[in-house]
This record gives structure tokens, sequence and C-alpha cells, in this order.
């Protein structure tokens, strides 16, 4: 297998470029679970940037430097700064509180890139609703490939890893291109991963509200 040139997306852009069917422009999964994903992402990267961390279930920023990128930029605004003695902020509720502007961000980013296309769509001809098509299935095949790669390597890397546990937390695996891991090995990087255990949370918590109503 040839190696396709590296694109350098963000955790969250690589998330949705895995979670969105390329030609019906629609995600895999519930539109409301893949947001709490990108919100897990957009803190996944930032962990990997080394500009914040989790303690006992809270986010704690150690570098209050902004990102060079504008929108992970944006969500660094959104978290507490560094102060002596703040319990910074819970990571299962930043999630939930930030998962609707955080997908729309990046769908936005995405689609005034060209690399989406936004359809608007209507619902028994009366409410309107999006659809986003990959326009570049080159980014789109690379990304599956990226993922299957680092599945068969055993997600030998601190990168692989946390986009594994965001797909696994969001039930993607299989849409991803991947889904030869086990599963023991799957629970396993989400529990090691705290965004994606925060994703999980809120995924959990969602399903047994509808289950008691």
């Amino acid at each position: 297998m040839t190696q396709p040139p590296a694109a350098g997306p963000t955790l969250p852009e690589e998330l949705l470029l895995l979670a969105l069917d390329p030609q019906r422009g629609r995600p895999y999964c519930r539109n409301r679970f893949l947001e709490y994903a990108m919100a897990g992402a957009a803190l996944a990267e930032l962990e990997l940037q080394g500009r914040v961390t989790e303690q006992r279930g809270r986010i704690q920023v150690v570098n209050p430097l902004e990102p060079p990128d504008p929108l992970l930029a944006a969500l660094m605004r959104s978290l507490p700064p560094p102060d002596k003695g703040g319990r910074g902020a819970s990571a299962k509720s930043w999630v939930r509180r930030a998962a609707r502007q955080v997908g729309g961000m990046y769908l936005e980013s995405l689609v005034q890139r060209g690399i989406l296309r936004r359809e608007t769509r209507r619902f028994l001809g009366l409410l309107p609703y999006h659809r986003h098509p990959v326009v570049a299935k080159d980014l789109a095949a690379q990304a599956r490939w990226r993922y299957t790669a680092a599945e068969q390597a055993g997600f030998p890397d601190p990168r692989s890893r946390a986009l594994a546990a965001l797909v696994g937390a969001v039930g993607l695996t299989r849409n991803a291109g991947g889904g030869r891991a086990d599963r023991g090995v799957m629970r396993r990087v989400i529990r090691e991963s705290w965004p994606a255990f925060a994703v999980q949370r809120n995924i959990r918590q969602d399903r047994a509200n509808q289950a008691g109503n």
C-alpha cells in the first residue's frame, strides 16, 4: 500500500471527515452524538498541543497562550484560565455545553475551504436541514487510510489513540474504515482518553434520558 501525502488536519477535522458519508453528506451517527465527539476532539487536540490537561474529571489549562489555529483559539477562550486554586471546568459539562458550537464551527470552516459542500433541504417541505457531501474526496480517503493503517499498527502513537477513542466513543469504528480492533481494546482506549470518556458519558446520559421518557 502506498502512503498518501500527509494533509495535516486537526483531530476535529479528521473526525468529521471520518464521520460523514462522502456522497450523502450525512453523519453515520446521530447529529448530537457527533457534536459531542467534535467537542471532545477539540479538547484532545488541545491536550496533544500541551495546552490543557485533566485532573479528576476537570479541564485544567496549563498553557494559556492561544494556538495559531483560529478555531482552537476561540475554544481556548471558553475555558477557565489557569489560576491558583482554580478547579477548572468539568470535562463532561464542557463537552455538553460546547458541542453545538464546536460542530457548527468546524462544518462552516470545511465548507468555506471547499472541503465540504452545504446542501439545504426541507423536511416535509417545511423545516430546513443541511447535508454536507464531501467535495475533497481525496482528503476523506486519506483520513480513512490513516485510521485503518493506525488500527493495523495497534494505534501506536498518542494522536492515533486519541482519534480511535473518539471514533469508538461515538460508535463509528466500522464506518471509519477499520473495525478490526477487539472490543476490549477499544473500551480500554476510550477509558484512557478523558475527552473520549466525557463524550461517552454524555451519549450514555442522552440514551438513558430517552429510555426514561
